[in-house]
């Protein structure tokens, strides 16, 4: 099961989007396999169910998801868009990291030297 970190002051189900985004792009949840049903998640996440669904109708949206009446809800098959999702995530760090840097009045070079020291 997930570590779900839910904090207040954000919608919970955004919360949630992120969260099993990053499950599915770090491969927690690999392509093509199932995910377990709306309420075990719900459960494990301590949210309401219709929350999880929600989040996990958004993962659906996204494409990262994919119901059949057979076999429920599985992870995409499709790697590449997993791969975008996950570049998408990493610039989204970076973009982050790079404000919080700046505001701190950290110089290009200043940043590039400290990611150096940080490898």
């Amino acid at each position: 099961p997930m570590d779900w970190q839910i904090a207040a002051g954000r919608p919970v189900y955004i919360q949630l989007v992120e969260q099993l985004e990053r499950a599915v792009v770090t491969g927690v949840y690999p392509p093509g396999e199932r995910v377990p049903a709306v309420r075990d998640l719900a459960a494990q996440a301590q949210v309401n169910p219709n929350t999880m669904q929600r989040a996990l109708a958004e993962m659906e949206s996204r494409g990262l998801l994919v119901t059949q009446r057979t076999t429920g809800r599985t992870v995409t098959s499709d790697t590449a868009l997993i791969a975008k999702t996950r570049q998408a995530l990493a610039a989204s760090l970076a973009q982050d990291f790079l404000a919080q840097a700046k505001a701190l009045g950290l110089t290009r070079e200043e940043i590039l030297a400290l990611l150096q020291q940080e490898e």
